[in-house]
């Protein structure tokens, strides 16, 4: 069903040994074994060291062994249905040469943890390609931390993450840590990935899964919406400002509310060569990386008196938001809102009344710029610039209900019920003429 067979792809007197193992009507992947040889010293017939030197003779016999040791636990993993890709073979050449301990690490919840940050580039990742993002990786770094707090001076094993075992971490999230139900939902999930990665090496709980949580919406736990109004964006442009840097940052702060760009796509993509002449008018052409479609952003107003004025310069996401809160704190924008707020001391998100300039971001520009055109344009024309894909997610996003069809059918029923009477009048008059 398979074979093991040994590579030498280099010329140099330091050439590293491959093994390739290949799966009848299956994958064939290979990787390094760790071991170097003169190239000159390698037999392309035997796909073995030539017996030239007593080390290579010790070389030869170490390949031997390494080969039987692979097909027997190929033969292992293809009676438990297990997959036997790359990160497979690397993981039990290690093992072959006690480079890690089968019996102990492989088996910690924290080593898988770790091992898919390690490996963050060879993941599989949303858009069916390989690689994880920076926030994936700082997810599972996240995790990582929790989890490491959750067990305390105790190990636990991958095997011991049961519908037992993840209730019992659900139960700490939410009652020792008191995490938001998506937050906790978020590493609970997470930590179902990590399981999954474990068993194409190691056993894992029988009933793993059948193992379900409740599936958490994105703005569940973010009801209070802030956004700017119409006035307030006009107290804020007739602001007198005299530094270059809130200057600067005021202007993101219009784009972001005028384009309806989160931080990242604000900041990089809003350049001079994005904005294309349509007629009269400009477009803004930019591609989400988020959601990986490209968009055209119909130029307004105040987005064309700061493009032929000359675009802001590129700071950091947190500069730029440092610098909103005291725009707006000046602008008087100081009305008492409910929101949430990390606490530097528990570093928890708090949800209390604060001065409203206290929760102004990059991303309220977003936020904004959605509010500010919905009901006055069809929904789904709004969505072509923001990028949601979804009608509900949208409405969750700028806390509406999917009930707004409502109060225009009742204004329909009210326009005709008037204009039936109307015509009804009519006829008696024509009658009684």
């Amino acid at each position: 069903m398979a074979t093991a067979k040994f590579e030498v792809l280099s010329n140099s007197i330091n050439a590293p040994i491959y093994l390739r193992l290949s799966i009848k009507r299956g994958s064939t992947p290979r990787a390094k074994t760790g071991l170097i040889i003169n190239s000159k010293d390698w037999s392309k017939d035997t796909k073995l060291p030539k017996q030239n030197t007593g080390v290579n003779k010790n070389l030869k016999t170490d390949l031997i062994k390494l080969q039987a040791y692979i097909l027997e636990q190929y033969n292992k993993a293809y009676q438990n249905n297990i997959t036997t890709d790359k990160q497979w073979l690397e993981h039990y050449i290690d093992v072959y040469f006690n480079r890690i301990d089968e019996n102990k690490t492989q088996t910690k919840v924290t080593y898988w943890i770790e091992h898919i940050i390690k490996n963050a580039h060879l993941m599989d990742n949303s858009k069916g390609n390989y690689g994880l993002s920076k926030n994936r990786i700082k997810s599972y770094n996240s995790l990582l931390n929790r989890f490491i707090d959750y067990q305390s001076n105790k190990t636990i094993n991958i095997k011991e993450l049961d519908k037992k075992g993840f209730n019992a971490f659900k139960k700490w999230l939410f009652e020792d840590r008191a995490y938001s139900p998506s937050t906790a939902t978020k590493f609970l999930t997470d930590l179902q990935k990590v399981v999954k990665v474990a068993s194409e090496f190691t056993p894992i709980a029988e009933n793993f899964n059948s193992i379900k949580f409740k599936k958490v919406k994105t703005y569940d736990d973010d009801m209070n919406v802030i956004t700017l109004t119409e006035l307030e964006l006009q107290k804020i442009q007739s602001l007198k400002l005299e530094s270059e840097a809130l200057i600067n940052a005021r202007k993101w702060l219009i784009l972001a509310c005028y384009t309806g760009q989160r931080g990242e796509a604000l900041l990089t993509r809003i350049k001079d060569e994005n904005f294309i002449k349509h007629g009269k008018d400009y477009i803004i052409k930019i591609k989400q990386k988020k959601v990986n479609q490209t968009i055209t952003i119909p130029v307004a107003p105040q987005v064309k008196e700061i493009y032929l004025s000359g675009l802001p310069y590129k700071i950091s996401i947190q500069k730029l938001n440092t610098h909103i809160k005291t725009i707006c704190k000046n602008a008087e924008i100081t009305d008492l809102v409910m929101g949430k707020k990390r606490n530097k001391d528990t570093n928890r998100n708090e949800k209390k009344l604060r001065p409203k300039y206290k929760y102004i971001s990059s991303h309220t520009g977003r936020r904004t710029f959605a509010t500010l055109h919905y009901s006055k344009i069809p929904t789904p024309l709004i969505m072509k610039v923001t990028g949601h894909k979804k009608e509900s997610t949208f409405l969750e996003y700028i806390n509406q209900d999917q009930d707004n069809h409502v109060d225009i059918l009742l204004e329909y029923y009210r326009t005709k019920e008037l204009k039936e009477r109307k015509e009804s009048v009519l006829n008696v008059v024509k009658k009684a003429n």
